[in-house]
């Protein structure tokens, strides 16, 4: 099998991204795995004002510091109509609580967007992603999307971010509730990083 190393530090993305690319016939390989520690420089990495210009920063950077290994990053965030289309790119820091992380930063983004459509009927939204994959013969490209609303209070557990909030036109449920499989069928992510892993069968 073909390695790949996972250009993201989210416990999140890495759940949902492995099996994707073990069933691609990939072999994924954590930054960790291939010597990368984590740098105070990669928070400055995400700083663009679209979605494709962070994955192909992220790509760039840690292809940089992976040795030559292929590498597959991808960036991706909710984009709600209400808002003018926020979080946007600013998703992961959407609630400006820095000195949280992981579920607990999940949390505190979850009630942010909440607290911005209290009283707000028009709850129409979509979740977007960009992946990325660069190694030795250049940059493939692939986006993903998928649409929705944001509804009135979390619903289950399953996924992370702010997917307990968001029910999936395709399912007819929450990402919150709907199994990972289930989920990975349809989402943004699960469709740009199989448009992407096409491009890469195709051998360009």
């Amino acid at each position: 099998m073909s390695e790949v190393v996972l250009a993201t530090r989210s416990a999140g993305k890495l759940r949902e991204l492995g099996p994707m690319l073990r069933a691609a016939g990939f072999t994924p390989r954590l930054l960790g795995d291939v010597g990368v520690s984590p740098d105070p420089a990669e928070e400055a990495i995400e700083v663009h004002a679209t979605f494709e210009e962070n994955a192909r920063a992220k790509a760039a950077y840690f292809w940089a510091r992976c040795g030559g290994r292929a590498v597959l990053a991808e960036d991706s965030g909710i984009v709600v109509s209400a808002l003018g289309g926020a979080p946007g790119v600013w998703s992961r820091r959407f609630s400006g609580r820095a000195d949280l992380e992981g579920e607990a930063q999940d949390a505190a983004n979850n009630d942010e967007l909440l607290r911005r459509l209290r009283g707000i009927a028009e709850r129409s939204a979509h979740y977007e992603s960009w992946a990325v994959w660069q190694d030795a013969g250049g940059v493939l490209v692939a986006a993903g999307r998928c649409t929705g609303r944001i509804l009135e209070a979390p619903e289950g557990t399953g996924g992370f971010g702010y997917d307990p909030l968001f029910f999936s036109d395709d399912l007819g449920m929450g990402f919150g509730v709907a199994s990972r499989e289930a989920k990975d069928a349809v989402s943004h992510r699960g469709r740009a990083v199989q448009a992407l892993l096409a491009q890469v069968a195709r051998g360009r």
